[in-house]
C-alpha cells in the first residue's frame, strides 16, 4: 500500500522556511510540547479521555479542548493533570 501526500514533518520543515510562521510556530511549541506529552502519557498507561477528566476531577471536554490546543491550562490544571498521571510537572524559565 503507497502513501498519498506528505507527511507532518515534511510539511512542518517546508512551513518552518517561512519566518512569520517560524516566529508564530516558536511561540505555541512550549504548549505542543506539552500537549504531547500528556497525550503520550495517557495512551501509555491505555486511559481515556473520560478516565482521565475523572481523576483529576473536571469534565472530558476539558481534556479535549486541552488535547487539541483549544484551552490555555491554568499551572494548577497542569499540575493535576501531572500527577493524575504519576508525573511531576517541572516548569523552566531559560
Amino acid at each position: 500500500m503507497s502513501k498519498v501526500g506528505i507527511s507532518f514533518e515534511e510539511m512542518k520543515t517546508d512551513m518552518l522556511k517561512d519566518e512569520e510562521f517560524k516566529i508564530e510556530y516558536e511561540k505555541l511549541k512550549p504548549r505542543y510540547e506539552v500537549i504531547e506529552q500528556v497525550i503520550k502519557a495517557r495512551k501509555e498507561q491505555n486511559i481515556t479521555q473520560s478516565e482521565l477528566a475523572k481523576r483529576i476531577g473536571t469534565q472530558k471536554s476539558n481534556i479535549s479542548r486541552f488535547e487539541s490546543g483549544n484551552y490555555n491550562p491554568s499551572l494548577d490544571f497542569l499540575t493535576k493533570l501531572a500527577e493524575s498521571l504519576g508525573k511531576n510537572l517541572r516548569v523552566q524559565i531559560r
